[in-house]
């Protein structure tokens, strides 16, 4: 989820968040952040969630996270 144009969350964000990560959790799935400005991070860091979500810089770093498709 690139959330570069994300200036702020606020706790229905966060909830929002962790409800779609669990979702795609229980189907086997990851939810990946990238582009988090620093307040945002900082945000995610205060309230632990920076170790239940995978963040990364770029779409490239993160997309480099996935393993390749079987077959390819």
């Amino acid at each position: 989820m690139n959330l570069a144009a994300v200036p702020y969350i606020d706790s229905g964000g966060l909830g929002q968040l962790v409800s779609c990560y669990t979702t795609l959790a229980r189907a086997g799935g990851r939810l990946t952040l990238i582009n988090l400005n620093a307040k945002n991070h900082d945000l995610l860091s205060i309230t632990k969630l920076v170790s239940v979500f995978e963040t990364y810089d770029s779409e490239s770093e993160a997309m480099a996270s996935y393993p390749a498709p079987a077959g390819v």
